[in-house]
Order: structure tokens, then C-alpha cells, then sequence
């Protein structure tokens, strides 16, 4: 998945604007995103990235900035 994709669905999730989801973000601090936000990001992201497997929750809980879920999903080719 190309990095603008990702940071669109970023955006999408947590409703902000695009602008606002640049890499070096904290999901947490910068973002606002929560746990159940987190949540419907991975089941997003696994939708829109029509991937073939699920992102497991220990992947997932890695993501702690931007960059990090989208070096992860630009992995996810």
C-alpha cells in the first residue's frame, strides 16, 4: 500500500485532515487515537489493503507513530 493511501485512511479513521497525519505523529499524543480507534485502523487497514492475512494484535501494537504503520503496510505489498 502506497504511503499516501495509508496516511488517507489514517486521516479517514480518526477524523482529521490529511495535512494534520504526518509521519513523526504520535498516534496517541498527536492524533488522539485511542484504543478502540486503533481498532477500526487495523480493520481498515486490512480492508482497504485487501490483504490475504489479518494484521495480528502484536504487529499492531507496535504502531506507535505515522511512519510506523505506514512502513508496515508499504512491508504488506
Amino acid at each position: 500500500m502506497k504511503p499516501e493511501q495509508v496516511r488517507k485512511i489514517i486521516g479517514e479513521q480518526l477524523g482529521v485532515k490529511l495535512s494534520e497525519v504526518k509521519d513523526e505523529y504520535s498516534m496517541e499524543n498527536d492524533l488522539g487515537a485511542d484504543e478502540l480507534d486503533m481498532v477500526e485502523l487495523v480493520m481498515a487497514m486490512e480492508e482497504e489493503g485487501s490483504l490475504k492475512t489479518e494484521i495480528a494484535e502484536e504487529e499492531a501494537d507496535k504502531w506507535k507513530t505515522v511512519k510506523d504503520i505506514v512502513d508496515f503496510m508499504e512491508g504488506k505489498k
